[in-house]
């Protein structure tokens, strides 16, 4: 599994994976997760700091995390490092993973959902229902499939 760096000024807040977060959302919905007149960096930042958790996975069979910003990293308890080598869907409870993965499927197939509740896990054990969230899939320019990625925008404790 290959490293990735946290989000930070000399990377660029990953500009070129947060960009397709953002505009694969755009392009799906219409909807902006930051301010659309902000441009490069400034504008990936705003998203790495946004107070709304922002997620995405990677394209492997067991889909692990490759992006989360502050606020999903806080209230997920992990360090970057240690969320970017999480398998997603670790970060649903065992007897909700079904759930989970029909979610998922219903993703694939209509390219987002803005409908999504369910319940999380913490790396402490702590549980939070997400109670209004939106979940998309990640293209790049050409159109080529490249994770999912998901807005939690409301959550409470359990």
């Amino acid at each position: 599994m290959t490293h990735i760096d946290e989000p930070c000024p000399a990377n660029d807040y990953h500009g070129e994976h947060a960009e397709r977060i953002l505009s694969s959302l755009f392009r799906l919905t219409g909807r902006h997760l930051v301010d659309p007149a902000i441009n490069g960096p400034d504008r990936y930042r705003q998203l790495f700091e946004a107070p709304f958790c922002v997620v995405s996975h990677n394209t492997e069979a067991d889909p692990v995390f490759n992006y989360g910003n502050r606020t999903a990293l806080a209230r997920f308890e992990m360090t970057w490092d240690e969320f970017t080598r999480l398998p997603s869907r670790l970060s649903a409870e065992p007897g909700v993973r079904e759930e989970r993965e029909r979610l998922l499927d219903r993703v694939t197939r209509f390219g987002f959902i803005d409908d999504y509740q369910g319940v999380r896990v913490s790396a402490s054990g702590k549980r939070f229902r997400v109670e209004d969230s939106m979940v998309w899939n990640l293209t790049d320019e050409d159109g080529a499939y490249r994770g999912q990625a998901a807005a939690l925008f409301t959550w409470s404790d359990l």
